[in-house]
């Protein structure tokens, strides 16, 4: 708690569960139903008919917090809270947990292997079989809580690899988040845009420096025009740099006139363009940028063209690649620059 909240702690012998609910950034019916569920209510009772918390009460909801934003389903988080917190509680006998924790937290620890942590559910999201850690990046961008999901992203990344990261952690997330957006109307909207820049930021954090330019040996990536979908290109783009390839992103909406002007200008070896719908992918223009030379006549060389998204679905033609994912997105970049 901060110096406010021990103040008034003291003065008027604890928080309201209102209070509790603005300080730990949940909805007060979030409060209630972990009292009533699991019962993490306030140990003691005040007269009138409020119920204060104290601070060793806030300190166990603050607990359960942590552990959910990791993963954790609320039963087993709620059984960690109560069971490290028992023995300073009065009155409350300590809660047997059927979870074995050799070391205060151990049980909350992101998953470090494939094999480990599947889950089929979490916190409304139809997640399907994923990683545990997808349900505590769900939980945290839900809660639009900014430093949990900074922490499990940036664990992810750290702990998988950043490829790894995005395909078995970030777009499961974000593809649940979009399905729970399209079929709610618009209230989930905040909630899509928070994790995506959260990812973004992320990504960046973990690109290395820009690698200079090597002629014939560099790939340009670009939404088509109307397309606006930047992060699996932000995604590509950090995990070339990663193997030391030289890359121009030039992000959302790129007009026609730009994209041949910037493949002319710079030849490039691949030019990765990203269609998130149908209605945005253009297989003319694939073929068109395809089409382009550069180089010195006498050895002139055209762009590998990788058609990137689900928006290039049956639209793709004999000699534009269609990478299904980053891995083979990386791979083809690779094996056409000869890296």
């Amino acid at each position: 708690m901060n110096e406010g909240d021990d103040a008034r702690v003291g003065r008027d012998g604890g928080l309201t569960t209102g209070e509790v609910a603005r300080r730990l950034g949940v909805a007060p019916t979030t409060v209630r139903s972990w009292d009533r569920r699991y019962g993490l209510g306030p140990t003691g009772h005040t007269g009138g008919r409020h119920r204060r918390w104290a601070r060793r009460d806030v300190a166990r909801l603050e607990r359960m917090c942590a552990l959910t934003a990791r993963g954790l389903p609320p039963a087993e988080a709620a059984r960690l809270a109560l069971g490290e917190t028992a023995p300073d509680v009065p009155g409350r006998p300590e809660t047997p947990s059927p979870v074995p924790v050799p070391e205060r937290g151990a049980a909350a620890e992101p998953s470090r292997t494939p094999a480990r942590g599947r889950s089929r559910a979490g916190s409304g999201l139809r997640l399907g079989d994923v990683r545990q850690e997808c349900r505590g990046v769900a939980r945290a961008a839900l809660r639009l809580d900014a430093v949990a999901l900074d922490g499990l992203l940036e664990t992810a990344v750290e702990e998988h690899g950043l490829v790894a990261a995005w395909t078995e952690v970030i777009m499961p997330t974000l593809q649940a988040v979009g399905r729970k957006w399209e079929s709610s109307g618009e209230r989930y909207v905040e909630v899509e845009h928070f994790l995506s820049w959260h990812v973004s930021g992320v990504l960046r954090r973990h690109a290395p420096p820009v690698v200079a330019d090597r002629p014939g040996a560099s790939t340009v990536l670009a939404c088509v025009p109307a397309e606006n979908h930047t992060l699996p290109l932000e995604a590509l783009t950090a995990a070339l740099a990663e193997r030391g390839l030289p890359v121009r992103m030039f992000g959302g909406a790129l007009p026609v006139e730009s994209l041949v002007a910037t493949v002319r200008r710079t030849g490039p070896a691949v030019v990765g363009l990203w269609a998130q719908s149908r209605t945005t992918a253009s297989r003319p223009l694939a073929q068109h940028v395809a089409a382009i030379e550069w180089g010195v006549r006498g050895a002139r060389r055209k762009p590998v063209v990788l058609t990137l998204g689900p928006g290039w679905a049956g639209q793709t033609a004999h000699g534009l690649p269609r990478p299904p994912g980053l891995a083979e997105a990386v791979t083809a970049v690779v094996s056409a620059v000869g890296g």
